[in-house]
């Protein structure tokens, strides 16, 4: 669906192992050193998902396909980065391309990995961070309000109610709030005007507490503080051992359950970060299952049955009839496809139909 996730921080914070291990690909070079990452790296990441495993068991498909996510390693921002310091303003429209930000941030003590302030300190670096997300969006929304007050003494009617909102942000952003807390952030008017601006700090952010190992088993004080930060802005902190992740990519899954089970983990960092990623987006997953493959096709919530089908082929929407459904918890109680429907747990559903999570599909359709 073309959505995808920046991963931001100050450099040296443990984004470039981060999006290693996510990947699974060792094409982020990590070094010791600030602005190791020049160019934006980009990766299609498969989704976890059990469901498919168990589908995968009764159908015995030739192949399993997973629904996926984009992640996007974008360089280290600094201090005074919205005025072109450090690599600057090019990675700030990095930024403006993704729709979640998951923010590394270092939460260890280690001497031998420099850190660009000097110290360890969670909430100075995130604010710096984000410091410099408002600066970049004051200046856009600036930019923004010359041009709509040039066309609203056009008498441009649209430009006006635009020209009033932007000034009402402006303000709301020089008082240092961000764009997301602005109280006309649902309004025509504004969404019309972000559709273009893509301001940086109306984007869901979720922070990840890159943590050393004995870090993983007990929140560290910089953890505490990080959650404590998160908790007032409404936001989520995943936490993780980058460098240990990333060393589990090798692993198989018998080694990897081992090692998480002695950690008294349930579900990795990185695994946390893909599930509450998807679901920051507003992602769900409905199935097919045949003998040529079982899939995941991601859609958005509360989609209708002809959009989901159109993410198969568009004809599917144009000449959509019906589609017959059975719930995942129905198709594995039953054995499949034959057996639910013995048990009529096979439904017809109509173009009115929302799609729910999970649903086995297969869609009837004439053109």
């Amino acid at each position: 669906m073309g959505l995808s996730i920046g991963l931001v921080g100050l450099p040296n914070v443990g984004k470039s192992t981060t999006f290693n291990a996510l990947t699974k690909a060792q094409n982020a070079e990590s070094a010791n050193y600030p602005f190791c990452t020049i160019e934006p790296n980009k990766a299609v990441v498969p989704v976890p998902d059990q469901r498919l495993e168990e589908l995968a068991k009764i159908v015995n498909p030739e192949k399993i396909q997973y629904s996926t996510l984009d992640f996007v390693d974008i360089a280290g921002l600094v201090k005074g980065a919205s005025k072109g310091e450090g690599l600057g303003n090019k990675f700030l429209s990095n930024i403006r391309e993704t729709e979640v930000i998951l923010h590394i941030v270092r939460c260890f003590e280690d001497e031998n990995v420099v850190h660009v302030e000097g110290s360890i300190d969670p909430i100075r670096d995130v604010e710096i961070i984000e410091q410099e997300l408002l600066f970049a969006d004051l200046d856009a929304v600036e930019k923004r309000i010359k041009l709509l007050d040039k066309k609203a003494r056009g008498n441009d009617k649209n430009a006006k109610a635009q020209l009033v909102i932007a000034e009402a942000l402006l303000e709301h952003i020089s008082e240092n709030n961000p764009v997301s807390t602005f109280t006309d952030v649902e309004s025509d008017e504004f969404l019309e005007m972000n559709k273009e601006l893509r301001l940086l700090t109306s984007k869901e952010i979720m922070y990840g507490a890159n943590v050393d190992e004995d870090g993983l088993e007990e929140d560290n004080e910089f953890v505490t503080k990080l959650k404590a930060y998160a908790s007032e802005r409404n936001s989520e902190v995943i936490k993780l051992c980058a460098k240990m992740e990333e060393e589990m990519v090798d692993f198989d899954d018998e080694e990897r359950e081992e090692m998480l089970r002695d950690l008294g983990i349930e579900e990795s960092g990185l695994e946390q970060i893909i599930h509450k990623g998807f679901n920051k987006l507003g992602l769900m997953s409905y199935f097919t299952a045949g003998v040529k493959e079982v899939r995941a096709w991601t859609i958005g919530q509360n989609t209708t049955a002809p959009k989901a089908a159109a993410v198969i082929h568009n004809d599917f929407e144009k000449g959509f009839i019906r589609a017959e459904v059975i719930s995942y918890e129905d198709f594995i109680e039953f054995g499949g496809e034959a057996g639910a429907k013995e048990a009529g747990k096979n439904r017809l559903e109509g173009k009115e139909y929302i799609v729910q999570d999970g649903d086995v599909m297969h869609f009837r359709f004439n053109v």
